[in-house]
C-alpha cells in the first residue's frame, strides 16, 4: 500500500511538471505558428461602410482576419486632395479595434468630400488588397477659427506689400489647398527690405468683434499650414500677437505686451506641413532675440487684438514663396488634422 501511495505521487508530480511545461510553452514567447506558420487570409479584406458622412460624427473600420500575427498598413487616398491617413498594427485581425477611422490625415493636405482609395499591405508578403469609399462630408474641428480662406479677403483684414518683383499675396484657388479649395499665396523678391509683404487679422474682423479665447494660455494652441514649393529655402514667416491688456479697443506698442514666434524655411519640408504652437510658449522677439515685453508679462490670449503674418527674406537671396491655409486655436491640444 505505502509502495502504491509513492508511485501514485511520482505520477501526480510528473503530469503537474508536463503541465507546467505546457502552461510555460502557451504563454512565454512567440507562437510557432506566427514564427514558421504559412501565411494565409482567413477573412478578406472589407469595409464597413462605403460612403461615410465624418460631419455627423460617424466613423468607418476595416476587417480582415489572418492564420499568423503580421504587421500591417491600411493606406487611404483622396483621389482629388491626395490626402493620406495611415493606420498601422501588428495582429491576426484588423477590425473596429484596431483600424478605425474617423477623418483624420495622416499627411497634408487635409481630405475633402471626395472619392478614395485604400490599400492593405502586409509586411513580408506580396499580397496587395484593395477597396475605395466616399466621404460624403468632412468632419468638424473644434476649435476657434481665424480663417480658411474659403470666403475671400475679408474687409477687415490689413495688408502691406512692398513693391517688388514678381509679388503674390492672393488668395488663390485651385487642388493645392491645405483645407477646402482656397489658401493664401505669399510670395515675392525684395532687395532692399527683409520685409516682402504682410496680412493681419484684427479681432474686430471676426464675427463677434473678438477671437473669443480662453484666458488659460497653457491650454491654447495656435495652428496653421505652411505649404513651402520646391526648390524654396529662404523665407522666414513672423508670426505676432497682440494684446489690448486693458480693454480699450486699441494696442499701445509702448505699454502692452505682444507676443511672437518665427518660422523659418529650415523647419518645414516640402509640400504642406502643420504648425503648431502653445500660446504660453510664445516670446516677445526684437530682431529674432528674446527680450522683455512692454506690457505686464502675462500671457492673456483673451485679450488678443489682432495676428500680424510677417513675411520675410534676406534681400540677398532671392524669390521666396510660402502658402498659408487654415489658421485655428485649438484648446488642450494642438490640430489634429
Amino acid at each position: 500500500m505505502k509502495m502504491k501511495n509513492i508511485r501514485f505521487l511520482k505520477l501526480f508530480l510528473l503530469m503537474a511538471l508536463c503541465w507546467s511545461c505546457q502552461r510555460n510553452m502557451d504563454t512565454e514567447g512567440p507562437n510557432l505558428v506566427d514564427l514558421y506558420g504559412k501565411f494565409a487570409v482567413l477573412e478578406p479584406f472589407d469595409v464597413s461602410a462605403r460612403e461615410v458622412d465624418f460631419s455627423a460624427g460617424s466613423d468607418v473600420y476595416f476587417t480582415a482576419r489572418f492564420s499568423k500575427i503580421v504587421d500591417w498598413k491600411i493606406t487611404i487616398v483622396g483621389e482629388e486632395s491626395q490626402a493620406e491617413k495611415i493606420i498601422e498594427g501588428k495582429s491576426r485581425a484588423i477590425d473596429v479595434n484596431n483600424a478605425d477611422w474617423r477623418g483624420e490625415t495622416t499627411v497634408l493636405p487635409m481630405f475633402r468630400a471626395e472619392k478614395c482609395k485604400i490599400q492593405l499591405s502586409v509586411a513580408n508578403d506580396s499580397l496587395q488588397f484593395y477597396d475605395s469609399l466616399v466621404i460624403l462630408n468632412t468632419r468638424i474641428i473644434e476649435g476657434n477659427l481665424v480663417t480658411d480662406f474659403e470666403d475671400g479677403f475679408n474687409g477687415k483684414w490689413l495688408s502691406f506689400v512692398q513693391s517688388g518683383a514678381d509679388m503674390s499675396f492672393i488668395i488663390k484657388e485651385d487642388s493645392n489647398a491645405a483645407q477646402g479649395k482656397h489658401y493664401y499665396d505669399m510670395g515675392g523678391k525684395v532687395d532692399w527690405d527683409w520685409l516682402i509683404g504682410m496680412i493681419e487679422f484684427p479681432a474686430d474682423a471676426m464675427p463677434d468683434g473678438t477671437f473669443n479665447l480662453t484666458d488659460n494660455a497653457d491650454n491654447l494652441y495656435f495652428n496653421t499650414m505652411l505649404y513651402l514649393p520646391e526648390g524654396i529655402v529662404n523665407p522666414l514667416i513672423l508670426f505676432q500677437f497682440r494684446e489690448d491688456e486693458n480693454d480699450d479697443g486699441n494696442f499701445d506698442e509702448a505699454s502692452e505686451d505682444m507676443y511672437a514666434v518665427e518660422v523659418k524655411a529650415a523647419a518645414l519640408q516640402t509640400g504642406w506641413n502643420l504648425f503648431s504652437i502653445k500660446y504660453s510658449d510664445l516670446a516677445s522677439l526684437n530682431n529674432g532675440s528674446p527680450v522683455d515685453p512692454n506690457g505686464n508679462g502675462v500671457f492673456e490670449p483673451n485679450k488678443l487684438y489682432r495676428i500680424s503674418v510677417l513675411y520675410l527674406a534676406n534681400p540677398s537671396s532671392g524669390y521666396a514663396q510660402t502658402y498659408m491655409d487654415y489658421v485655428i486655436f485649438t484648446d488642450k491640444s494642438p490640430l489634429q488634422p
